[in-house]
């Protein structure tokens, strides 16, 4: 699974899917054990707790992901490391932050006039 080759938690994680085969196995329930994850598990057809969640792998699907073959799982990680921290954090806006990134949002800030132009 993909999730294996690419985690590298800092501090303590919270994960939401909605409940299915693949995350209430056992085998993923002593992957969060030993790595100091809350699973947050949803029932089918839960769309508001699950809504950012589903962007985000809809967002990264399509403008990483499938934009070309991966070679390997090494290649995979490092783009998709160089993705989400210098691009999907701190360059790409996002609607359900009033159009903040990521990294503006963290700072403090809560709409986007509060930015200097």
């Amino acid at each position: 699974m993909l999730w294996r080759w690419l985690w590298r938690p800092v501090g303590r994680v919270r994960l939401f899917f909605i409940l299915t085969g693949a995350v209430t196995s056992g085998g993923f329930a002593r992957f969060c054990a030993a790595h100091n994850v809350i699973r947050s598990l949803g029932r089918t057809g839960d769309c508001f707790g699950n809504a950012v969640a589903e962007s985000f792998n809809a967002t990264y699907k399509k403008e990483l992901v499938h934009t070309r073959p991966w070679p390997d799982m090494a290649s995979l990680r490092k783009a998709v490391f160089e993705w989400v921290e210098r691009y999907y954090n701190r360059a790409r806006r996002h609607s359900y932050l009033g159009y903040l990134t990521i990294a503006e949002f963290e700072l403090g800030y809560t709409h986007i006039d509060q930015l200097a132009a």
